[in-house]
């Protein structure tokens, strides 16, 4: 299964999908996702680091979760 680190915290976030998951007898699903905020950054993050975000969340608060 493929992965791809948080942009706050650094974990590794399972993606799911793909043929890897297909033959897989417990398929896991992805751990995040990407979002594209209001002042055009993009940031891949897993759900926990997603829970802290304000609701208008800026590229600084990315930062600050990673602090």
């Amino acid at each position: 299964m493929a992965s791809e680190p948080c942009d706050a915290c650094g974990e590794d976030v399972p993606i799911g999908g793909g043929i890897s998951g297909m033959w897989s007898s417990s398929p896991q699903g992805t751990g995040g996702m990407t979002l594209e905020f209001t002042d055009g950054t993009e940031h891949f993050l897993c759900f926990e680091c997603i829970e802290k975000l304000p609701d208008d969340p800026s590229e600084a608060d990315v930062v600050a979760i990673s602090e």
